[in-house]
């Protein structure tokens, strides 16, 4: 009789690092390939990837790397493990330019099979076929995955926030989940972050007039930290900064990255004469600029804790800001 396997190879009871291997038969599909960060004891260590020894024993069988999303732990991973394990890899068009822009910091572009795909499309993986599902996140172009089998389906929901009223208009689709929960699911996989807590998170809309009353307040610079990959926030500090008249300048590398990469495929909407380079925010006055950043979590190598300590090399705080 033919076996179905679910192998977490990573994210499962941690943080990070996120991956799964499914097996039916003699083939395998692989779900995200997440990095995970070193805690204080982990000393002169960068990043933790999964362990792939699995794969590697079985790598004749592997069909194809899947993506829910664009967030480090699911993403992380994938130039380190493409060079032990060459796959082709599937994802939504915003997924795989991220994926891209880090391929191409290791020469891995033109070696790598990179596939984009659109919500609603099934991919044909051998004998099991990936659906991707419309989902709502803190980055966009998140999904869904419903792996086809011939035993069943399996639903991984990636990471997940239900958000009715989403910055690019584009819902979780709740309505196919619901049409594959009548027909059947053999096997939920589901994003618990937080699921202990109460009550609902509120829409990344609302945020949005927090910022314009925030923004008509202020006399100085105005410095906002956030996550690189949260383009929908990112948009709205935009909105208002263009509201007020401000322009934008982006701080720290995965800011610069990711926010290049959103322009360029059509996520994030700012015209270039708002856009500043950091080396020219000391020529703007204070009023009419908005500094966008990493460091939201604190991180004391991300450029608002280097602000913050005065050892940024271009932005020092001033009495306003």
């Amino acid at each position: 009789m033919s076996k179905l396997k679910v192998m977490p190879l990573g994210g499962l009871g941690e943080i990070g690092k996120n991956m799964t291997a499914i097996q039916y038969d003699d083939e395998i599909i692989v779900i995200d390939c997440g990095v995970a960060f070193p805690d204080e004891e982990m000393y002169g260590v960068d990043l933790i990837i999964p362990d792939i020894r699995f794969l590697l024993e079985n790598k004749d069988k592997v069909k194809g790397l899947f993506i829910t999303h664009a967030h480090e732990d699911h993403i992380g991973g994938i130039p380190f493990i493409l060079k032990q394990l060459n796959m082709p890899v599937y994802g939504t068009k915003l997924t795989m330019g991220i994926i891209e822009s880090k391929l191409r910091e290791h020469k891995l572009v033109k070696s790598s099979s990179l596939n984009v795909v659109q919500t609603g499309d099934k991919v044909c993986a051998g004998i099991m076929d990936v659906e991707f599902i419309q989902n709502t996140h803190s980055i966009a172009d998140s999904c869904c995955l419903a792996i086809h089998t011939p035993l069943g389906v399996l639903l991984h929901t990636g990471d997940f926030k239900i958000d009715h009223t989403p910055i690019d208009g584009r819902r979780m689709d709740l309505e196919r989940i619901a049409e594959l929960g009548r027909q059947g699911i053999l096997l939920l996989m589901a994003d618990s972050t937080n699921v202990e807590r109460k009550g609902y998170t509120m829409s990344e809309k609302s945020i949005g007039d927090t910022f314009m009353k925030l923004f008509e307040k202020a006399r100085g610079r105005v410095i906002v930290a956030t996550f690189a990959s949260n383009i929908h926030r990112m948009q709205q500090i935009i909105d208002a900064s263009l509201a007020f008249g401000r322009k934008v300048a982006f701080s720290g590398r995965s800011m610069e990255n990711i926010s290049n990469v959103a322009r360029e495929l059509g996520y994030l909407h700012i015209d270039e004469d708002m856009l500043v380079e950091l080396s020219e925010v000391n020529t703007y006055p204070d009023e009419s600029l908005t500094i966008i950043t990493t460091g939201s979590q604190g991180e004391p190598m991300a450029a608002l804790a280097r602000i913050a300590f005065s050892s940024h090399r271009t932005i020092k705080l001033h009495q306003n800001d």
